[in-house]
């Protein structure tokens, strides 16, 4: 809280900032950090790089011989430390101007890197819960400097004073607040033991809680980290990993996966989540620093294809933001993200290699993000690709077990073809691959990288009805009559309609007619409509011949050979329309209005007929 210069005051002389801290303080609750609790971890992290200066002052230190102490009860929370403290001079530097950090200190700011708070914002976040703050330190530098106190106020005031030794014996420095009437939810000792269980539960130096009920202190972190942790077997290992993960997740891993990178001393488990998650969705991931936690949902952390897994990692380099509640993306965070993508395909690897049943609980739950992966990794394609199910005329099956079948392998462009052409495709024998999902159609065309006796092919409608079979002459002639009706009630349509014999003798019709050769039409149709103008033009130079649209009716049906015999033209045009309209549900892709229309139509004028018939 820096205070105005009275000597700045003469005209032209330089003159400081005036800071309304309450109006920044709204500024950070609203704007900076997600909520009050925050206060308690901005606390703790003081008090743990407080502990770290020390460390590094008295580093024949034994391990565990310096900690954090916290009190609540229902008036005070209080948070102490023995750590490396401050001196008057100290206080009146860094906690009485905003921003400036003790990090940055003579002789600590080349050890930045060793500390978890690097802003010099976070004290002020104990004024969400308090109006005043009470701070009494000692130093460890300067062992001869007396203890001092400094009590700053919501207001923007404050007061320091020198103490007698007796009011602090060792180095180190108390903080406490006195919780405004509002501040309950926070502040309680249930809740900030529970704050402090959830912040500092993997820190490195022992965390105590005592609720002031006279029992003794209770630890925070009993236990080191899991992963580094040791284990008498792999196997108890493996279970202890993935009861962590479930104690953090929520859910029963269906494997996890140990995150090691030296280079920035990051550790941790991935746990692969047993069901599947919506396509491109991404979790959040727990995101510790020097083992407090910065984050519950720090997506950045992994690549977004890597939406299977959902990791709790630990890591002494990554820089936090200034709310220190998310990551800073800079080149250290890019090259992090690559490393653990690079373990996540080590693992994926090693399932495909040792561990086929795991591999196949895997790709039944996550195919979809590991199709994501196998495009753009021509590593996991040549492992992965013919194991992975896809839907086809010989039902959901792997490419693996397809190509056995079908050395011939057709593919279609959207999801709608591969409906209208499933089922007789299947009885003429084709096989034929629903590309119509993402990335299906771009990777069952790179399958003769990996199964060089298999074609693979775009189903054309040619190579379909190539596979009907004609109808004789005679019933060709005998029909003909009908045929040219039938293509005049759907010309509207610019539909064809064409007599063959195919299987199933059940499917009465097939409509073939591609999204493409629709759009076409549809650019053909504004070209004509707009002829003469600027937008004609372009559409006309766009323009390619239009493909119609091919009504198939199928000799073998009894219903089609009864149709084609009809010589009522009215009742020989609706019977037309009605098996356009049931060919076009078939297929299962949008109607359009004209269509729709159609088939209410023709079923209306159908039973209309029916009903004057009997009467």
């Amino acid at each position: 809280m820096t205070l105005p210069d009275t000597a700045s005051h003469q005209s032209g002389a330089d003159r400081t900032f005036q800071v309304d801290l309450r109006g920044l303080v709204d500024l950070l609750s609203h704007h900076l950090y997600s909520s009050p609790r925050v206060y308690l971890r901005e606390l703790m992290q003081n008090a743990v790089d407080a502990l770290t200066a020390r460390h590094a002052l008295e580093p024949t230190a034994p391990a565990g011989s310096f900690g954090i102490r916290l009190y609540a009860d229902r008036s005070v929370v209080r948070v102490e430390d023995d750590g490396v403290g401050l001196t008057e001079e100290d206080v009146h530097t860094f906690l009485a101007t905003i921003g400036r950090s003790s990090k940055r200190a003579d002789g600590i700011a080349e050890q930045r890197g060793d500390f978890i708070g690097q802003f010099g914002i976070g004290l002020l976040s104990c004024f969400l819960v308090a109006d005043e703050i009470h701070v009494v330190s000692r130093s460890a530098r300067t062992p001869g400097a007396p203890a001092v106190e400094w009590r700053g106020r919501g207001d923007g005031s404050y007061t320091v004073r020198a103490l007698p030794a007796s009011a602090r014996p060792a180095p180190g420095t108390t903080v406490t607040l006195t919780p405004r009437a509002d501040a309950g939810e926070w502040t309680a000792p249930a809740r900030v033991q529970a704050l402090a269980h959830h912040f500092g539960s993997l820190l490195r130096h022992p965390v105590t809680f005592d609720d002031g009920s006279g029992g003794p202190a209770v630890p925070v972190n009993p236990e080191q980290a899991p992963w580094a942790r040791t284990y008498p077997t792999p196997g108890a290992r493996s279970r202890a990993l993935a009861a962590y993960g479930e104690e953090v997740f929520g859910f029963t891993p269906l494997d996890t996966v140990e995150l090691n990178l030296p280079a920035v001393g990051l550790k941790g488990i991935a746990c692969v989540l047993p069901e599947a998650v919506p396509a491109g969705r991404r979790h959040g991931h727990r995101v510790h620093v020097k083992g407090m936690l910065l984050s519950e949902q720090a997506e950045e952390i992994l690549p977004d294809w890597a939406f299977f897994v959902r990791c709790v990692v630990d890591a002494e380099s990554l820089r936090p933001t200034a709310s220190r509640e998310s990551l800073y993306e800079d080149d250290t965070l890019a090259a992090v993200r690559d490393a653990l993508a690079e373990q996540l395909r080590a693992w994926i690897a090693r399932a495909a290699a040792s561990d086929p049943e795991l591999l196949h609980r895997f790709l039944q739950a996550h195919h979809l993000s590991v199709k994501s992966l196998a495009v753009h990794d021509d590593e996991i394609l040549r492992m992965l690709l013919p194991w992975l199910p896809f839907e086809t005329t010989d039902g959901h099956c792997t490419l693996d077990e397809f190509s056995r079948t079908h050395r011939t392998v057709l593919v279609t462009s959207s999801v709608e073809e591969f409906r209208q052409v499933a089922a007789i495709a299947s009885a003429a024998g084709l096989g034929v691959v629903n590309g119509g999902y993402t990335y299906d159609r771009e990777l069952v065309h790179r399958l003769p990288e990996i199964r060089p006796e298999v074609s693979v092919a775009d189903l054309d409608p040619a190579t379909l009805t190539a596979h009907l079979d004609p109808v004789d002459r005679e019933t060709e002639l005998a029909a003909a009559a009908y045929l040219a009706q039938a293509r005049d009630a759907l010309a509207v349509f610019d539909c064809d309609v064409a007599l063959r014999a195919f299987q199933p003798a059940s499917a009465p019709a097939l409509l073939v007619d591609s999204r493409e050769a629709r759009h076409e039409r549809t650019r053909s149709r504004l070209a004509r409509e707009q002829e003469g103008g600027l937008w004609g033009d372009i559409l006309g130079a766009l323009q390619q011949e239009a493909p119609r649209a091919q009504l198939i009716l199928n000799q073998l049906n009894p219903l089609v050979r009864t149709a084609v015999a009809i010589d009522e033209p009215e009742l020989a045009r609706t019977s037309a329309e009605a098996l356009y309209g049931q060919a076009a549900l078939l297929s299962r892709r949008p109607l359009r209005p004209a269509e729709s229309s159609l088939i209410n139509r023709s079923f209306l004028d159908l039973l209309a007929h029916a009903l004057r018939k009997d009467s």
